[in-house]
């Protein structure tokens, strides 16, 4: 099996090296094709009126000069045609609910969902100005990979995993199957220099019982079923 891994944050990003640790248990190979910069919050935009540059790193390892978008594009066309699966992540902070319309990170994965190939999209959830332990989130992909290892998305869908913040010392989260919310944000801005500034607070954001943001910011991970329309 040869596995594409990408993200939003960018090529040097923790969350990718830890998205890494945890795609090794799968076995086969790894081909990193991800952001020169950090693109977060680029929804699915890609670059088709300008040249991408590519900068080969390393062994199987690729710098791109667009978006989350782009380098899967380039990835499946150019770099490596013959992946099998392809991970995006993980993202530091929730891709939950609408949040899957703003995201680089989950837009990779749709991007390879849109031309056959098995994609989930990873990300953890941050409390404002919080660290992350990585270590923890790897380990807790590594028991979604067996939890959804037979469970293909299917044609059209792809997964998009979202990781809790816990305290650290507590149990092991539940993993939890549930739809993406689609409540909308709150029409929050207010006035600063220069304009209006987006004031929603992003952890008090409206919610269903049943879906993924009630599930994620409940201390379970939130597993979920996107379609790529």
């Amino acid at each position: 099996m040869r596995i594409l891994l990408t993200n939003d944050d960018g090529i040097d990003a923790p969350g990718l090296a830890a998205l890494a640790r945890a795609a090794a248990t799968l076995g086969g190979d790894l081909v990193v094709v991800a952001p020169a910069e950090c693109h977060s919050g680029c929804g699915h935009r890609v670059t088709t009126h300008a040249p991408l540059s590519v900068a080969e790193e390393g062994p199987a390892r690729y710098r791109i000069g667009g978006t989350p978008a782009d380098c899967v594009r380039v990835a499946l066309g150019k770099l490596a045609p013959d992946v099998d699966l392809v991970l995006s992540g993980i993202n530091r902070g929730g891709n939950l609910g609408v949040d899957v319309h703003h995201s680089g990170t989950v837009a990779a994965a749709r991007e390879a969902a849109l031309h056959g190939r098995p994609a989930i999209a990873v990300s953890q959830l941050v409390r404002p100005d919080g660290d992350v332990d990585w270590e923890r989130s790897a380990a807790w992909l590594e028991r979604v990979f067996r939890r959804i290892a037979a469970a293909v998305p299917g044609a059209g869908t792809f997964w998009n995993v979202n990781f809790p913040v816990l305290p650290e010392g507590a149990p092991a989260p539940q993993l939890v199957e549930c739809p993406v919310d689609p409540s909308p944000f709150a029409l929050a801005y207010r006035e600063v220099d220069g304009g209006w500034r987006w004031a929603s607070d992003y952890h008090r954001r409206p919610r269903r019982a049943d879906g993924d943001v009630a599930v994620c910011f409940g201390g379970a991970i939130a597993l979920s079923r996107v379609g790529v329309v």
